[in-house]
């Protein structure tokens, strides 16, 4: 248990609380109350919204959405609130960690776009509805998730910065890295031409 006493271990409780809160897999819990199988054997075998869509019910995948994305918010809220931006921002990095490597699923997540959605609107509520927008449009014109993941995470450090928010730059450039990260092999199909559309197995 983190020493409360001291500045780093009050920050690192918030920490905890961010990875245990984005590590409730909202696409699991979804799939299981509305009997829609096992996501690991529909579609990518992903847990978050798009391969819920997979399954046909859009009410499934649209929770989900909504689920990862108030994780990350809940977040960065909570932990502002009560122990200041710092503590906010770490809590916001930890929430999207713990959906990406959840310990109740052998670290084996999603890949993070809503709950970095959800800390973008948290850390400044006109960026994240600029960011929501740029991936709502870029879903629609191409029906490529993937690739409307990659431009909201290419655009929020750019827009946080815009919107007068520099001190948010070094966590939203990270989250960024981390979304790219997790859609290597998206990237590489997205480059072969071979990345599906929304909706469709891959």
């Amino acid at each position: 248990m983190p020493d409360l006493t001291t500045p780093f271990g009050f920050l690192m409780l918030w920490a905890i609380f961010g990875y245990l809160l984005g590590a409730i897999s909202s696409g699991v819990i979804v799939a299981r109350a509305m009997n829609l199988g096992n996501l690991r054997d529909i579609g990518s075998g992903n847990i978050g919204a798009t391969n819920v869509l997979r399954t046909g019910n859009k009410r499934a995948a649209a929770l989900t959405l909504i689920g990862d994305a108030l994780k990350g918010a809940v977040a960065v809220i909570l932990a502002r609130a009560a122990a200041g931006n710092d503590a906010g921002q770490i809590a916001g990095l930890a929430a999207f960690l713990g959906h990406c490597f959840p310990v109740w699923l052998a670290f084996r997540g999603g890949k993070g776009v809503a709950t970095f959605l959800g800390i973008t609107l948290a850390l400044s509520f006109v960026s994240g509805l600029i960011v929501c927008a740029m991936w709502l449009v870029t879903a629609a014109v191409f029906r490529i998730s993937s690739l409307a993941a990659l431009v909201a995470a290419i655009a929020a450090p750019m827009v946080l910065v815009a919107m007068a928010r520099v001190d948010t730059t070094v966590l939203a450039i990270l989250l960024a890295t981390l979304v790219f990260w997790r859609h290597s092999a998206n990237i590489a199909r997205l480059n072969a031409g071979t990345e599906p559309r929304i909706g469709r197995k891959p």
